[in-house]
């Protein structure tokens, strides 16, 4: 088990560029290998969750291969892949079983995928119950974990309503759409990230936009795309939190998403009082680009509500962290989906930061923290969850004392550049 020691430093100054968006990655090889047609994608996060996705679709018959820094993708079509020698092994990406699960409703064949043992223990039960609504046949242990075996085929539209909030509930079913003779209509409590609305629509599928209601037509020929990956506004996260914590910073990012299902980080920085300005805003004929520029500011405690934690969910780790520096409480409410990651992230976050000093009290999936300025260096677990360690890391940068954080290996799974990337812009005390 891989264990970092950190020390504060001083400040972050400098500029730099992010590889690709993580969920956009997993996306361009999923909807290219099932279009028609060679796809060229550039900046192609290269991490571990993303190479699973890829390696999937190789298992699949897809001939998909690195050519230098480009990801060429010859598509096989929506009814080309074949049914692959063995199990598919998906590692700990939640998002490649997801989504994926709903590609193989729509195949004439049974596939088993499976996980390791953060992913097996993650519900799946959410994304089996519509898919076996539109016929496919899904066996889970326990009727709810990896690994699944899907036996797809012959599959009908639907109309159906989302318990939670989740992109990768509504893509998992827009990607078995595409098998149907008719109209599927999803809808959602609350807009969730909508990325695999655009990437379809970008490679020629028809659907209709409702705010949070979804509607696509079946039976559809998706064609190959040459396509150029934002920067991962969720590995900026922990850079721009940095940024604003350390007196003296100044933090330009370039070409970064800014795809507002994906902002809310941005909008309750700037909330607290951040100073983040947005330029150069651009688009590249699906996804929203921006570059932005942090500097230090003193932040104040705000309250977040439920209907806001869609677009922040995989930020809430680090924005724990900012509210510690704030003058007064922040509240964040309604946070359960925190549970069901790669941990559950507001006990091990929670666990983490009072080792280190911090003032936080949770109230079921409610939680609350008392700024106070200050944290003291420790020893803490990352539990194996990515975003967890590098949100410590964010803590133990702007701490007092030399810190210990364990397991940070993980980190690989959406990040492997994020320790020579903050190096680069670290000024050492």
């Amino acid at each position: 088990m891989k264990s970092i020691k950190i020390n504060p430093i001083k400040k972050i100054v400098g500029s730099i560029r992010l590889k690709g968006d993580k969920s956009i990655s997993h996306r361009t090889v999923m909807i290219a290998s099932i279009a028609e047609g060679r796809s060229v994608i550039k900046n192609f996060l290269k991490s571990a969750d993303c190479l699973y996705t890829v390696k999937a679709f190789q298992g699949l018959g897809v001939d998909i291969r690195f050519l230098g820094e480009d990801l060429i993708i010859e598509g096989a079509g929506l009814g080309g892949l074949k049914k692959p020698q063995g199990d598919i092994y998906l590692g700990n990406s939640g998002t490649s079983m997801r989504l994926i699960s709903g590609i193989l409703a729509g195949q004439a064949f049974e596939t088993t995928l499976t996980g390791d043992e953060s992913l097996s223990s993650r519900p799946m039960h959410r994304i089996i119950e519509p898919l076996r609504l539109m016929g496919a046949r899904i066996s889970a242990r326990e009727d709810n974990f990896a690994p699944l075996t899907i036996k797809g085929g012959k599959l009908k539209a639907i109309r159906y309503k989302s318990k939670v909030a989740s992109a990768q509930v509504k893509s998992a079913v827009m990607l078995a759409a595409l098998y149907v003779d008719g109209v599927t209509e999803l809808e959602e409590p609350v807009k969730s990230r909508d990325h695999t609305e655009r990437m379809l629509s970008l490679f020629g599928a028809k659907m209709v936009i409702d705010d949070q209601k979804v509607t696509l037509y079946g039976s559809q020929r998706l064609k190959a795309q040459a396509f150029e990956i934002p920067g991962d506004i969720s590995s900026a996260a922990f850079f721009i939190t940095a940024a604003l914590l350390l007196k003296g910073s100044e933090l330009v990012i370039k070409d970064i998403l800014s795809n507002r299902t994906r902002t809310g980080l941005l909008d309750a920085l700037t909330n607290m009082g951040g100073d983040i300005s947005i330029e150069n805003k651009h688009f590249n004929g699906c996804e929203d680009i921006c570059d932005i520029t942090v500097k230090y500011s003193s932040l104040k405690g705000i309250s977040i509500e439920k209907d806001k934690i869609p677009s922040i969910i995989d930020e809430l780790p680090i924005l724990m962290v900012a509210a510690l520096f704030a003058e007064g409480d922040t509240l964040i409410k309604g946070a359960g989906e925190l549970r069901v990651k790669e941990t559950d992230r507001i006990d091990s976050m929670t666990a983490a930061l009072t080792g280190m000093g911090a003032d936080i009290s949770v109230d079921g999936d409610d939680i609350k923290i008392r700024g106070n300025k200050s944290i003291k260096g420790a020893k803490v677990a990352s539990l194996g969850d990515h975003r967890t360690a590098m949100a410590l890391v964010v803590a133990a940068l702007a701490s007092n004392g030399e810190s210990e954080i364990n397991d940070i290996g993980c980190i690989d799974t959406s990040f492997p550049e994020f320790f020579d990337l903050m190096e680069s812009v670290s000024v050492k005390n």
